[in-house]
Parts: C-alpha cells; sequence; structure tokens
C-alpha cells in the first residue's frame, strides 16, 4: 500500500515538473521570439516601419491607454465577441436539439446547412449591414451567422452518434423523449460541445473583427483598418497582439470550463 503511495506521488509530482518545464520553454519561445524581432528592427534586418517593434508597440499602447480610449475599444470588441459567441452556441445548441427531435427536419435541412457553412459569410455582410444598419448589431449578427452554423452540424453529429443500443435500452423502461435527451443524449455529447465552444471561441473573433473591419466606428477591427490607412502600423500591430492575447484568455477559461465539466460527468 505504501509503495502504491510513493508510486501515486512520485506520478503526479513528474506531472507538475512536466507542465512547469512546458510552461518554461513556451515563455521562452515567446521572449526569444520578442527580443529577435526587436533585435531585427533596430538593425534594420527588417523594416520597421512595414513590421513594428516590441517598443514600438509598447509606445502605442502607452499612447492609446493616456488618451483614454484603449480600454473603450477593447471593452467595445470584447462585448460584441462574448455576446455572438454566446448567442451563436446557445441558438446552435438548441436548433440541433430541435433536428435531433424531429429526423424528418434534419432531413430536410441538412442540404440548406450544407450550402450555408460551405458559403463565405463575408458575401452576406454588405447585406447584413443593409438590413441591421450601422452599429454594434450587424457586427452581433455576422459573428452569430459565422459561428451557429457550424455548431448545429457539429453538435447534431454528435447527437446522432450516441449508441442507439442506449436509446433503445432506455425507451424500453418507458424513458420519454426528454428524458433521453437530458439523461443520455446530452451527458453523452459533453465533449463534442466542448468542442463546439473551443471552435465558437475562434469563429466569433473572426466574425467580429470582419464586421468591424466594414462597419465599425470603434473597436479593435477600426484600429487596425484606421491604422492601415493612415500607415499607422504600430497601431495595427498592437491590436492584433491585444486581439490575439484575448482570444487566448478566452480560450483558457473555455479549456477550465471544460476541465470542470469533465471531472462532474
Amino acid at each position: 500500500m505504501m509503495n502504491e503511495n510513493k508510486e501515486h506521488e512520485l506520478y503526479l509530482k513528474k506531472i507538475r515538473n512536466d507542465r512547469i518545464k512546458l510552461g518554461i520553454v513556451r515563455a521562452l519561445v515567446l521572449i526569444i521570439f520578442i527580443a529577435l524581432w526587436e533585435i531585427a528592427g533596430d538593425l534594420k534586418w527588417i523594416d520597421p516601419f512595414l513590421t513594428s517593434t516590441p517598443s514600438r508597440v509598447v509606445k502605442s499602447l502607452i499612447s492609446f491607454y493616456k488618451e483614454g480610449t484603449l480600454l473603450k475599444h477593447i471593452g467595445i470588441t470584447c462585448y460584441e465577441t462574448i455576446l455572438g459567441f454566446t448567442l451563436g452556441t446557445l441558438l446552435g445548441t438548441f436548433i440541433s436539439i430541435l433536428f435531433w427531435w424531429s429526423e424528418f427536419a434534419s432531413k430536410v435541412a441538412e442540404p440548406y446547412l450544407v450550402v450555408l457553412n460551405a458559403l463565405p459569410k463575408v458575401a452576406l455582410a454588405p447585406i447584413i449591414i443593409f438590413w441591421a444598419g450601422n452599429g454594434i448589431t450587424p457586427i452581433i449578427v455576422i459573428a452569430l451567422l459565422i459561428s451557429i452554423v457550424v455548431t448545429i452540424i457539429s453538435v447534431l453529429a454528435g447527437f446522432k452518434e450516441v449508441d442507439e443500443e442506449k436509446i433503445k435500452l432506455m425507451q424500453t423502461f418507458g424513458a420519454s423523449k426528454p428524458q433521453i435527451l437530458r439523461y443520455l443524449i446530452i451527458p453523452a455529447s459533453i465533449p463534442t460541445l466542448i468542442s463546439a465552444l473551443k471552435i465558437n471561441v475562434g469563429l466569433s473573433w473572426v466574425g467580429v473583427i470582419m464586421g468591424e473591419f466594414l462597419v465599425a466606428k470603434d473597436g479593435l477591427g477600426f484600429l487596425i483598418v484606421y491604422g492601415g490607412q493612415i500607415a499607422q502600423l504600430d497601431m495595427v500591430m498592437m491590436s492584433i497582439i491585444i486581439l490575439s492575447v484575448i482570444a487566448y484568455l478566452m480560450y483558457k477559461i473555455v479549456t477550465i470550463l471544460e476541465n470542470k465539466i469533465r471531472i462532474k460527468y
């Protein structure tokens, strides 16, 4: 028994050490990349006007912060992304449940879902802007459209992969369709739902930035377009780096949620 406990402690220690090593290596890779980027710009190996440098990005960040506009742009983009992400996930899951409920409706909708998934959503953006007008609404709608179709297809596929024998067993014991959905289909599809969340994180950012490119007067997407128009590429790089950091944090939140759900189920 003592040997087993010791082996378990050693195993846990090894996992902790591996995580620490991984974190250190990742940090070193980032530090080396930033250092090389700065050196290459200072020594003119690359054109700092076109690629900027970390020091110039930091100066731009400080300048926007002192002006009091940086947090406003970040807040607007985060609000649009979180709202589009939430609506796309919830509505997509709800529609998937409806299609699982009615196999006939699922078969009717299947070719349309395939077409909508293959259709470049940017092609619909001018129409959406014309319908919804300017402001936040068309941006959220674009983000919603980009994520909802993928959510429906992936979640519905997960529902259909649940073992038919288990469904028949529950039906034999007199389980109703809502009970099968609640106690079998959804718990068995947790990995699929989590995968949909992870995919939607990226898709929501794509939709929001695309919308801000076209119609916004605020937000990080607007800063990228505006910075390109006035040849302020430090502003562009600053916005891209901020987007990368926030998208990573959002992804990590989903990962933490995934771990908690996996422990629960």
